[in-house]
């Protein structure tokens, strides 16, 4: 702890009062092309994901103990990390990792994890954060089945039609998404773009091997109360009293390769 107040004070990109990065430091385009190519190191298959650099705690070397516990929460496009605080303490037990698309939102998420393994031992040991395309390599970082939440939470909205292929649900990418969950796994979306809830929602009622959790289960779920409080644009949202939309599906079982 006190090598991270030293840090801090000589780093003015962290905060002397929490020891955690400043945003500001870190600030991006709000969205980046997803169909752009981007140069960055990929697995080659889920089996080649190294959990010794996300985890060091849980998995201090390679070996077969790294197949006894996998990432079964999957953030996709990340942002500055605050729904992922806020499930590692929900479900410290269970792997999750945040993807994110840009290099120095990525970079603040990684030191604040670091910084708050730092200062609160024993905690936050369960969450990472890779940058990567997710619409592009799904398959790359998880196994048929292995995943039992994934959370897509203010995405780009790409206004224009023509750029509608850029988003991040669609019918096509509810298929790889499928994949990779279980049977039983459940995809959380949220936005404040109407249209844009509209269209999640419809992808997901279309697609035969989702259906929507009822209301009583909504109710029921921690995690729902989170898409619209964790997040820097959830709160903003909030803040000036705008509107969100949720879309919250279950995988079911169904015939597919």
């Amino acid at each position: 702890m006190l090598e991270q107040e030293c840090n801090a004070n000589a780093n003015p990109t962290f905060s002397k009062s929490t020891g955690l990065p400043r945003k500001r430091f870190y600030r991006a385009r709000a969205h980046s092309n997803p169909l752009s190519d981007s140069h960055f190191p990929i697995p080659i298959a889920p089996s080649e994901v190294d959990y010794t650099i996300h985890y060091p705690q849980i998995f201090p070397t390679c070996g077969e103990v790294q197949d006894s516990k996998k990432i079964e929460f999957a953030d996709i496009g990340c942002g500055f990390g605050g729904l992922l605080i806020g499930l590692s303490i929900l479900f410290p037990e269970t792997l999750m990792i945040g993807m994110e698309l840009r290099d120095k939102v990525t970079e603040y998420v990684k030191e604040r994890i670091l910084a708050l393994r730092t200062t609160n031992p024993g905690q936050y040991q369960n969450v990472s954060v890779v940058r990567t395309n997710s619409m592009k390599y799904i398959p790359n970082f998880f196994r048929k089945g292995q995943l039992k939440k994934m959370f897509f939470l203010f995405p780009d909205p790409h206004f224009k039609e023509k750029n509608h292929r850029r988003r991040v649900i669609s019918l096509q990418l509810l298929d790889e998404y499928a994949y990779v969950l279980a049977v039983g796994g459940i995809i959380y979306t949220i936005t404040d773009v109407e249209e844009l809830g509209e269209w999640m929602k419809s992808c997901l009622e279309r697609h035969p091997l989702f259906e929507a959790l009822s209301a009583a289960e909504l109710q029921d779920d921690p995690v729902v109360k989170l898409l619209s409080t964790a997040t820097e644009e959830g709160q903003k949202v909030a803040r000036n009293g705008g509107q969100t939309y949720q879309a919250v599906y279950r995988r079911i079982s169904g015939y597919q390769q």
